[in-house]
């Protein structure tokens, strides 16, 4: 081991110092979260707070469902990539990109990169990672929580149009509301003679179906 660590160049020996104690607290997190120790609700911030988006006037009650990636009310203009409210400067994330960062930068240096490249190329990666990591903890947790959820316990609750829902059933939109305790993504179709666009606060008055939504204009 220790030759091994002589054998590093000083860049090399400064990535592996953040690769390898970052790498050991993401496995034991990894356990952890695996066994059902430890929630990282409440942490993080969304990528439009870290926009500078003025958080001021925010509604500071605690957030329900995972609490990683935001699941309160989408308010305004809604991003249709899905990257609104998407938490990725979570703790869990912020060490990722350590993980990454470091080994990649030890990987670049290792094949004579100039430096300048090699932290360049490590940050992307990094930061890479911790989308990745965002996206795929927010897709367990809508598994998590859709396996739980009963659509019926929607009807009569408000939420608002994620994508344009077309008039007299003439096509399926999206809405979010809250189920549950839960704001979640549901198909939505409506009665209405004029389509109900984006943005819009609906009230869901049925079901289509097992899980499409009817909603009204609020």
């Amino acid at each position: 081991m220790l030759a091994w660590w002589e054998s590093l160049s000083l860049i090399s020996q400064i990535f592996a110092c953040v690769a390898i104690p970052t790498t050991v607290v993401l496995l034991i997190q990894t356990i952890l979260m695996f066994i059902g120790i430890g929630d990282e609700a409440g942490e993080g911030f969304s990528l439009g707070e870290a926009a500078g988006e003025d958080i001021s006037d925010m509604d500071m009650e605690p957030d329900v469902g995972d609490g990683v990636f935001g699941d309160g009310p989408p308010e305004g203009d809604l991003d249709p990539t899905g990257l609104d409210g998407l938490r990725v400067f979570t703790v869990r994330g912020i060490i990722a990109f350590f993980v990454v960062f470091g080994w990649v930068g030890m990987a670049l240096d290792g094949a004579g990169a100039q430096l300048w490249l090699t932290i360049a190329v490590a940050t992307v990666c990094g930061f890479a990672m911790m989308l990745l990591l965002a996206f795929l903890l927010r897709t367990v947790m809508k598994l998590r929580n859709d396996g739980n959820l009963d659509n019926r316990n929607a009807v009569g609750t408000a939420g608002r149009v994620y994508l344009t829902v077309p008039a007299s059933r003439g096509g399926e939109g999206k809405v979010n509301v809250l189920l549950q305790g839960t704001y979640v993504e549901r198909e939505a179709v409506t009665d209405e003679e004029e389509p109900i666009p984006t943005g819009s606060e609906v009230v869901v008055t049925g079901l289509s179906g097992q899980t499409t939504l009817v909603v009204k204009r609020k």
